[in-house]
């Protein structure tokens, strides 16, 4: 059985318990949330997992960090060393989007490293394996679709992204669209090119009834892909997003009557004023499923600094709603990600969960910045240090500067105000 089965049947895992108490809520709460597909649990039923989370309503914003390797950077040790800050910095999952040599490699090596729940994107490797085997990308079926899912399920993989929503009607809609960039999401652009090509419908789309018996059997969670999210800011919401999205909606209510969790995946590029429809139509059409959004970026002009663009609309976007972000690092646009460029997204996309849960009265949230500020007030920098969102960062600049005066730092030096607000009021 699922969890959703187990939830419908009201009956309380030992999982659901366990997250409960990592989420600090009530579990009956959590058992309802999940019966109605508003929280989701990443965890393979296959596989021992030693950090599960839940996603959705009432937790904790949590936070994906993608690694994986390309036709251009294809070391598995590198991006083994990613996972490894991906864990330290404190992501909540990892999807691995190799497309590089080895990709099967890499997928086996992830899984077994790592503590928290992986995703993949299934398509990936359909056309990997098309390119080495047939010389054509896109030389696969929907047989070769189901062997992909069943052997990822059967491996550990926790959820996959499956981009169900790019049919023969959405890319219409996109065709008669006037976007800037028409889609930028590579597993969209593959399955779009693969019904230009074979003249039929999007495999995941049709065969969609036996994805889900894949899904069911290990209790792998669908994230149900936007193939069509806008790739500019002046292409948001427009209505190839939404028709794509509608047409997610309609699989979510597929997927949970056969008991399989779901989740909706979101933009992309979005200006600050147009996130909040982006949420309020995504919980509308798709009915309250948990949202995941790639970022979103709120300027398309921020090369070099895209995860502070990302950062910005991601606390906006999970402050309205959102559950789930997905990591941008400052490599985006640009190149295959560095180390560091993994570890800034990762804080990044952090600062912008925090940011919301405290919009969203998270207890927990509004406690640590009441302990850090605190400490700040006694002055107490081992403790503030610790409590940072990064603390090796802020040792390092710590180290770096030291004052004369132990108590303070070198921004006021003897003029810190912190200090002579205290003295004022002895």
């Amino acid at each position: 059985m699922t969890q959703l089965e187990y939830a419908k049947s009201n009956k309380l895992t030992s999982l659901m318990r366990s997250i409960a108490k990592q989420e600090g809520i009530n579990p009956g709460v959590l058992l309802r949330n999940i019966k109605n597909g508003s929280v989701v649990i990443l965890k393979n039923a296959s596989r021992a997992l030693k950090r599960p989370c839940a996603i959705g309503r009432g937790l904790s914003t949590k936070i994906n960090a993608n690694i994986g390797t390309s036709t251009d950077k294809c070391s598995i040790k590198d991006e083994l060393k990613k996972l490894d800050i991906c864990i330290k910095y404190g992501a909540d999952a990892v999807m691995d989007l190799s497309v590089g040599r080895g990709l099967k490699e890499m997928r086996l090596q992830v899984v077994k490293k790592s503590p928290l729940p992986v995703g993949t994107v299934p398509v990936y490797e359909l056309a990997v394996n098309a390119q080495k085997y047939k010389n054509n990308l896109l030389s696969f079926d929907y047989l070769d679709m189901l062997d992909i899912l069943e052997s990822q399920g059967k491996e550990g993989v926790d959820f996959f992204t499956i981009h169900a929503g790019v049919t023969k009607k959405s890319l219409k809609s996109l065709k008669a669209s006037k976007r800037i960039l028409d889609i930028v999401s590579r597993g969209g652009a593959i399955l779009a090119s693969w019904i230009e090509f074979h003249k039929k419908e999007n495999p995941f789309f049709e065969y969609f009834d036996r994805v889900l018996d894949i899904a069911y059997k290990y209790d792998v969670v669908l994230s149900l892909g936007d193939g069509m999210r806008p790739g500019s800011i002046l292409d948001a919401n427009d209505k190839a997003q939404f028709v794509e999205l509608k047409i997610l909606g309609e699989l979510a209510l597929r997927a949970r009557r056969r008991n399989v969790q779901v989740m909706i995946e979101g933009p992309g590029h979005v200006p600050l004023n147009k996130i909040k429809e982006n949420i309020t139509l995504e919980k509308r059409l798709c009915h309250n499923a948990p949202f995941y959004v790639l970022g979103p970026l709120v300027t398309d002009i921020a090369s070099g600094y895209d995860h502070v663009s990302a950062s910005i609309g991601g606390a906006l976007a999970a402050s309205f709603g959102a559950d789930f972000l997905c990591y941008v690092t400052p490599a985006e646009h640009l190149r295959h990600p560095s180390l560091s460029d993994v570890r800034e997204g990762v804080i990044a996309s952090k600062i912008s969960a925090h940011a919301a849960d405290i919009v969203k009265g998270n207890k927990r949230a509004i406690d640590h910045d009441r302990q850090i500020s605190l400490s700040r007030k006694s002055r107490n920098w081992q403790k503030q240090i610790k409590l940072s969102v990064d603390p090796d960062k802020a040792k390092e600049y710590r180290v770096s500067s030291r004052p004369l005066d132990s108590e303070v730092c070198t921004m006021c030096g003897n003029y810190c105000p912190i200090k002579l607000a205290g003295v004022v009021h002895r």
